[in-house]
């Protein structure tokens, strides 16, 4: 079902659609986009989102990238077929998608905080998650499970934060006020 997805998908490809599927894939590569979300909602006073976003990532980043691809090692769509990628081939394994996991964390993580805005963040991270099967270096599942993962991981960032860091946020706060 994987490899009829990606066949059917290099039938959509049009010049223009290329060049926003390239663009969107961009924003989410190393999580460009999160991580800018990040600093710009820490100097608007959301300050605890901010820090729950880079929890989110940072979570994201060890499990998918440190733990999951190495173990599993699936190999690339664009390794084992010879298609013309509009993008680098990436060196790293396939699964989970590391681009659709780290964009439904934060987008998640942004849901928690800003539901009106949060919108936005989520179609972002579908569209950017979408582009990775466009590009054909992720199987459909790949990006199915790495949404699934994103998700997951900003629930366990949220109780995280609410546990732990936010408390000792809010300890060191203290404690700068005090001296």
């Amino acid at each position: 079902m994987d490899k009829k997805f990606l066949r059917w998908m290099l039938n959509l490809r049009t010049k223009k659609l290329n060049k926003f599927m390239v663009f969107i894939t961009h924003l989410g590569t190393g999580g460009f986009l999160w991580i800018l979300s990040a600093i710009i909602f820490y100097f608007v006073s959301y300050k605890a989102l901010a820090y729950n976003i880079i929890l989110s990532l940072f979570l994201n980043g060890i499990l998918c990238n440190f733990i999951l691809k190495p173990l599993l090692r699936r190999k690339r769509p664009s390794w084992i077929k010879k298609v013309d990628l509009l993008i680098k081939n990436p060196h790293d394994f396939s699964f989970p998608s590391g681009h659709a996991a780290s964009s439904f964390a934060a987008a998640t993580t942004i849901f928690f905080y800003i539901r009106n805005l949060s919108i936005i963040f989520l179609v972002l991270a579908f569209l950017i998650a979408f582009s990775r099967i466009y590009h054909f270096v992720h199987y459909p599942s790949d990006v199915i499970v790495g949404i699934f993962i994103g998700i997951t991981i900003a629930f366990i960032s949220e109780y995280l934060f609410k546990s732990y860091v936010f408390d000792f946020l809010n300890a060191r706060d203290l404690l700068n006020f005090i001296h």
